[in-house]
């Protein structure tokens, strides 16, 4: 991102609306749902200054998380820079912490970064180049003894030149191009921002949407040897009367979608996402049977919403993002990775740690 301010509301609602849907899609977005209550609670801030300046990393985002095939947790961070400001210098992206915390409630605590001393880019490219400006990370995923980051090359922030797959067989220590590569306007522009999920049917789950915040969801599977295929990913969509894999893609949720996680968790599926309809800003979250259940009759809270700056408390965070499932949550004791950026001061801009208790029995 440059290191000059960018507004919030503009990247949430430059772009046009979402698209019409089919069959399930064609509803408005549903409400969250009126249930028992949860409780959040903000565990930590994760960085910032005395907690990542070892790794030269004061001022980051994003911090998404899975666990490494080694039993580590991976934490893989979008733009970074060295002083605690947006454009505080040596700007990375993607970077990766590791963590050996198993006890979430008392708080992730680091181990290393990928790089060594100091947190490196995972892979080498100038920002700001002729093509792009910067390489934003969009899910990572393990399987068997290799992970899967899948990232949005970006022209300026929410302006996608095309998305690709990087693989590591180390557990997140070094990382080649595994050739999969996605055009921008694939699906109508619904395939940019992704998160997945790993099926014990041996499919990997997708749910994308684009990377302007203002468009629906839509659903692929693949097998998991086939991860890095673009021609092998199934798309799931309703034609004649019924839902099925071939069809052409149909928006599964309407809505207004930023990051998202799906992740299988307690013998359901959890789909927890940043979420902009009517500049409501929030975390939601939803616990399904399976990623082909119903969306619109799943149960659905709202986790975190949206507080103006100075007025804040654990549920509601001023100009919040993100909201990662951490491995090791359960539905009844979840944990999050939550982002945030002040847009105005360039500080705070940070990753955060939050508990929500209750929200599979709620």
């Amino acid at each position: 991102m440059p290191s000059t301010p960018i507004s919030r509301k503009a990247f949430v609602t430059a772009a046009a609306g979402s698209l019409a849907a089919v069959g399930l899609g064609a509803s408005a977005v549903a409400p969250a749902q009126a249930a028992g209550p949860i409780v959040v609670k903000k565990v930590k801030d994760l960085t910032g200054p005395g907690l990542t300046t070892a790794y030269r990393m004061e001022a980051t985002d994003l911090g998404i998380p899975a666990r490494t095939p080694d039993g580590r947790t991976l934490y893989v961070f979008g733009d970074t820079f060295e002083q605690a400001h947006v454009g505080g210098g040596w700007w990375r992206s993607p970077v990766a912490l590791w963590s050996n915390t198993t006890d979430l409630a008392s708080g992730v605590t680091w181990s290393g970064a990928v790089g060594g001393a100091a947190a490196e880019q995972l892979w080498a490219y100038e920002h700001n180049n002729a093509v792009f400006s910067t390489v934003l990370p969009s899910d990572v995923i393990t399987i068997g003894n290799s992970m899967y980051l899948h990232v949005m090359v970006n022209k300026g922030l929410g302006n996608v030149v095309w998305t690709e797959i990087w693989r590591s067989d180390d557990s997140g220590a070094h990382w080649v191009h595994t050739g999969a590569k996605f055009a921008s306007d694939l699906h109508g522009g619904l395939f940019q921002l992704l998160t997945w999920g790993l099926g014990n049917d041996g499919y990997v789950y997708i749910y994308s949407t684009g990377f302007q915040r203002d468009k629906p969801i839509i659903m692929h599977r693949v097998k998991s040897q086939d991860i890095a295929n673009p021609a092998a990913y199934q798309p799931w969509g309703y034609a004649a009367g019924s839902w099925g894999w071939g069809n052409p893609p149909t928006p599964i949720l309407n809505g207004k979608f930023g990051e998202m996680s799906l992740r299988p968790l307690g013998g359901k599926w959890i789909l927890t996402w940043f979420c902009s309809d009517d500049d409501n800003w929030r975390i939601d979250g939803i616990i399904m049977d399976s990623p082909t259940s119903n969306l619109y009759t799943a149960k659905r809270r709202t986790l975190i919403n949206h507080a103006d700056w100075g007025s804040e408390d654990d549920s509601h965070v001023a100009q919040l993002y993100g909201g990662y499932v951490i491995p090791g949550s359960t539905l009844d004791d979840l944990h999050l990775s939550v982002s945030q950026w002040n847009t105005s001061a360039n500080w705070p801009y940070r990753v955060m740690q939050f508990r929500v208790k209750g929200f599979g029995s709620s």
